[in-house]
């Protein structure tokens, strides 16, 4: 997944081009919100909770009350969010407007999804922001699979009465929910996520709730089968699995994606005649 193809990425970053507000979704802290929904505020099982099979009245209102609920959360942010969120504005302008390299190992023309994240998290610390890439991992579970997942997280400690803010950056988010066959209510309610979405860890967790109800609502509504994949647990585990902090250093990380340390090779004919000092391996050959 974080190989994305070059085409994506360009199609990504041709979107800066388009209004904000369809790239981030997101209102500032001045507009007045919808107040809280208590399913929003809920208990996290409510997500996995069957969804009663309905005549089309109630279908309708199921739909319409969940876009209602998403359209709350999305209205919901705060001053630090609206901060951040308008520095990873400036920091993809940026991206685009200079190009995306590639570092990796095997490079992608125009660049992958990984090292734009390592890009914009460059530009976020350059900018003064605590900005780290994680990694989550979780298990597999009679229940869901194993898997792992990168993201951007902020941290944020200059609100010393509430203690430290956890902001999430996930570059494309809309992407995470989308699917093929899913119904046209569903394409309805997944067109209005920000592609990019940048707010605190509790805001990403009512959004992935009620998310993941309307999807289980639509396979089955279609009777089909809900790939564990899509699942509540699964989703959560995304960006609140066991974490792992990546190695930040851009500088040392490029340097040494573009001049990897050949390991030597010998043939079986002249093994032995080089030296393998403590700690080297020698790579053999056989010819």
């Amino acid at each position: 997944m974080d190989r994305q193809s070059s085409d994506d990425i360009m199609k990504f970053l041709d979107g800066m081009a388009s209004s904000d507000d369809v790239l981030f979704g997101f209102l500032d802290e001045g507009n007045h919100s919808p107040e809280d929904y208590n399913f929003a505020a809920g208990d996290e099982s409510e997500a996995d909770n069957d969804t009663t099979d309905c005549n089309s009245e109630e279908n309708r209102k199921f739909w319409q009350e969940h876009e209602q609920l998403l359209q709350a959360t999305l209205y919901r942010t705060s001053s630090i969010e609206t901060k951040i969120r308008q520095a990873t504005k400036e920091a993809l302008k940026v991206v685009r407007s200079k190009g995306l390299v590639c570092v990796c190992r095997r490079p992608v023309t125009d660049g992958c999804r990984s090292c734009l994240r390592g890009e914009v998290s460059r530009l976020l610390r350059e900018a003064g922001y605590d900005c780290v890439i994680f990694k989550s991992k979780w298990r597999s579970s009679h229940e869901i699979p194993a898997g792992e997942h990168e993201y951007l997280e902020v941290v944020d400690k200059s609100v010393s009465k509430k203690g430290e803010i956890r902001v999430v950056i996930e570059l494309c988010f809309r992407a995470e929910f989308e699917m093929a066959r899913g119904s046209e209510e569903y394409k309805r309610l997944i067109g209005m996520l920000p592609e990019v979405y940048v707010g605190k860890t509790e805001r990403l967790k009512s959004l992935i709730k009620i998310l993941c109800t309307a999807a289980k609502k639509c396979m089955k509504d279609k009777k089909m089968h809900m790939g564990p994949w899509r699942k509540h647990k699964y989703m959560q585990a995304k960006w609140f699995g066991t974490c792992e902090r990546k190695s930040v250093s851009p500088v040392s990380e490029t340097e040494e994606n573009m001049f990897p340390v050949a390991k030597q090779r010998v043939s079986m004919l002249n093994y032995g005649l080089f030296g393998a000092g403590i700690g080297h391996q020698t790579v053999v050959a056989v010819v």
